[in-house]
C-alpha cells in the first residue's frame, strides 16, 4: 500500500478497532474505543503488535464507519494507536471524534509530526528511531518501555527533555517482566517523579 491507496479525509488503514479498558499509563482502568492504525516503521524487536506493521496487509477503513463504531459502543474516550499512528494526517478523524463528544488521546513514538487536535498525548519514545522535538512540547504523558536495566537512564535522558506538566511513567517489557519489575519498584521508589505502568490489560486476559 501506499499514500495514493486511500485518503486520510475518508478512510485509513486500520488493523483492528475495539472496545476495552485502557491497560497502561495514566488512564489505566478507564473503559477505552481503540483504533489501531496499521503501517509502522519504527521496528522495536520486542514489539507485540508487529501484524500491525505492514499497512498493506490490513483493510481501508471509512472514517465513518468508525464513528459509527464508537457511537454504537456508547464510549465517550477514543486511543488512537498503532502500529504509528501519526504517519498518517488524524485532523478529519480527531476533529469528527470530538465533534461526537468524545475524549481523545494518542499512543505514540513521536516520530512524526502529529496532524491533528488531541486531548492527551502519550509519548513513548523507541530507540530505533529519534523522536521529534515537538513530541516533547505536546507530551502529556512520557511511558517508557524497560527491556534492560540500562534503559532507566535513557528514560531519564527523556524526562530532561520534557515540559513541565507531563507525568513519567516506566513500563516493564512484557517478556522481561519478571526480571525487570522488582528493579522498576525500587527505581520509582527512589525517583517519585516516575510512576509504574503496568499492561494490566495482559494480566486480566482482555485486549
Amino acid at each position: 500500500m501506499n499514500q495514493t491507496d486511500f485518503n486520510p479525509h475518508e478512510n485509513l488503514p486500520v488493523m483492528e478497532h475495539f472496545y476495552t479498558l485502557q491497560g497502561e499509563g495514566f488512564h489505566t482502568g478507564r473503559a477505552a474505543y481503540f483504533i489501531r492504525l496499521a503501517g509502522c516503521d519504527v521496528g522495536c524487536v520486542w514489539c507485540d503488535v508487529k501484524e500491525s506493521w505492514d499497512a498493506g496487509a490490513h483493510e481501508i477503513v471509512s472514517i465513518n464507519s468508525l464513528l459509527q463504531a464508537v457511537r454504537d459502543s456508547g464510549s465517550d474516550f477514543v486511543v488512537i494507536t498503532g502500529g504509528e499512528p501519526c504517519m498518517y494526517d488524524l485532523t478529519v478523524l480527531c476533529e469528527q471524534l470530538k465533534e461526537q463528544g468524545c475524549e481523545v488521546a494518542l499512543e505514540t513514538s513521536g516520530c512524526y509530526a502529529l496532524k491533528g487536535e488531541l486531548d492527551w498525548y502519550c509519548f513513548s519514545p523507541k530507540k530505533f528511531k529519534d523522536p521529534l522535538p515537538e513530541a516533547y512540547e505536546h507530551a502529556n504523558e512520557l511511558k517508557v518501555v524497560v527491556f534492560h536495566p540500562s534503559d532507566l537512564k535513557w528514560a531519564e535522558d527523556h524526562a530532561k527533555k520534557l515540559n513541565p506538566k507531563a507525568l513519567c511513567f516506566l513500563q516493564p517489557e512484557w517478556s522481561k517482566a519478571e526480571r525487570i519489575l522488582p528493579l522498576l519498584i525500587d527505581y520509582v521508589k527512589e525517583h517519585p517523579r516516575w510512576k509504574l505502568s503496568l499492561q494490566t490489560h495482559k494480566y486480566l486476559n482482555i485486549p
